[in-house]
């Protein structure tokens, strides 16, 4: 099983990062108050963490990975 990409909210902070089992309380939850993913595209992950809070135009992930796409966000890789 590979490594999925999913971003975690810490309050107003939203931190990218990678795990090979689905994000739990027991797992995550030390770290993160809430976890949006998993994501397709490294794009799309950095498109929510830049402009997903509070952005009613991108509530989940399909949301970020069609608008990064639109917007061709860079993933700086």
């Amino acid at each position: 099983m590979r490594n999925k990409i999913y971003v975690g909210r810490h309050g107003m902070f939203m931190q990218i990062f990678r795990s090979k089992e689905m994000p739990t309380v027991e797992t995550h939850g030390e770290h993160y108050q809430a976890v949006i993913g998993p994501f397709r595209t490294l794009a799309g992950a950095q498109f929510m963490c830049r402009y997903g809070i509070n952005n009613p135009h991108c509530q989940c992930v399909e949301d970020a990975e069609k608008l990064a796409k639109i917007y061709k966000v860079e993933t700086g890789l």
